[in-house]
């Protein structure tokens, strides 16, 4: 028997089971081959502090010295570039505000990205503080940190059944059961349905679709330095990867929890948004995929014990924002656990506890 058992190895679960191994021994249960797989395998890697609803930039915030200084630092600058066309000017006042970012000239525009149409840019805006997440390194410090504390970290494990006993719980993959005192329900998209098989009622978790294409860098342009660029109201986005640049239309459709593909009519929509706002055009798709963001009924993580079931933990509904998050978030959980003053301010605390939804 260990005395946590967490269930999903995306950021969301790694990162908690590396918090939850300074108080005791953790079992990880991933269902796929390898940790990262699904959400966290898929992520735009960008960490923008100001990006999210209240309590995400609160958890944002509260992270940026360990995604700046923990292990060396995580992050490597790389900026973002907004820009909008003649009938976008309300999203880009709204974004303007939200993302608060500063309003440049075109020409200012074309000297991050030389590539933009200046016959159907009207606007842009830009400020240097969003950042590029190193997120393999960060997933597998959070491991090592797992292993080094004694516990394990088991792929291949789809959990099968989940009982609560008088002890604690027991969790079953096959013919395998694992018992702890505590289980942390990571599971991303399929949150609510571990929490239905332990016997704790849903919130109401909705994974949303987002598509993505991988393009050769436009017109052979050396793409390292690009900022990321994104259309007005986040009707589509695109960022430099490894000398490729990825093109997002921004989707998010409801869909249940799977592994995810491109959806092809949604993403070739976004390519031509993209392409609207540039002067190279797009003649080549290299590849594409999809991922899954799953959301709250209210849009805000849920973190913290379920108030029907105290030693049921919920470490669900990243919504995309699961590596900026995950050194403030994965230290909330581990304070609510084991029964220490957050770190993290009351609000925030309440704005993300699954008492909310009770």
């Amino acid at each position: 028997m260990t005395d946590f058992i967490v269930i999903g190895g995306g950021i969301a679960g790694i990162s908690a089971a590396a918090r939850l191994a300074t108080h005791g021994r953790v079992t990880l249960l991933e269902m796929e081959q390898a940790i990262g797989y699904h959400s966290s395998g898929r992520s735009a890697a960008m960490y923008a502090e100001n990006y999210g609803n209240v309590s995400t930039v609160a958890l944002n915030h509260a992270s940026a010295d360990y995604h700046q200084n923990a292990n060396g630092g995580y992050l490597t600058p790389r900026g973002l570039l907004l820009v909008a066309g003649a009938d976008q000017a309300p999203q880009f006042a709204a974004d303007l505000d939200a993302l608060q970012l500063h309003e440049i000239s075109l020409d200012e525009a074309l000297t991050h990205v030389p590539i933009l149409n200046p016959k159907t840019v009207t606007a842009a805006a830009f400020h240097q503080s969003t950042l590029d997440i190193d997120t393999d390194r960060l997933m597998q410090d959070f491991a090592r940190v797992v292993r080094a504390g004694g516990g394990q970290i088991l792929t291949k494990s789809p959990v099968s059944a989940i009982t609560k006993r008088a002890t604690g719980w027991q969790v079953s993959v096959g013919d395998q059961v694992h018992r702890a005192a505590v289980l942390v329900n990571a599971a991303g998209a399929w949150a609510d349905q571990i929490a239905e098989m332990s016997g704790v009622p849903a919130i109401g978790i909705q994974p949303l679709r987002r598509s993505m294409a991988r393009l050769p860098a436009p017109g052979g342009h050396d793409v390292t330095t690009w900022p990321m660029l994104i259309g007005a109201g986040e009707s589509w986005y695109a960022k430099p990867d490894a000398g490729k640049l990825l093109v997002s239309p921004a989707d998010a459709d409801p869909v249940p929890p799977q592994d995810a593909y491109a959806d092809d009519m949604r993403l070739a929509e976004g390519l031509a948004r993209y392409e609207a706002m540039v002067t190279e055009p797009v003649t080549r798709v290299e590849s594409n995929w999809g991922g899954l963001r799953s959301f709250s009924p209210d849009g805000a993580l849920v973190l913290g014990p379920d108030p029907d079931h105290p030693t049921f933990i919920w470490c669900a509904a990243q919504g995309g924002y699961g590596f900026q998050t995950a050194p403030a978030a994965s230290q909330l959980l581990a304070d609510l656990v084991v029964g220490r003053a957050p770190e993290l301010g009351a609000d925030s605390v309440s704005q993300l506890s699954p008492e909310r939804f009770r």
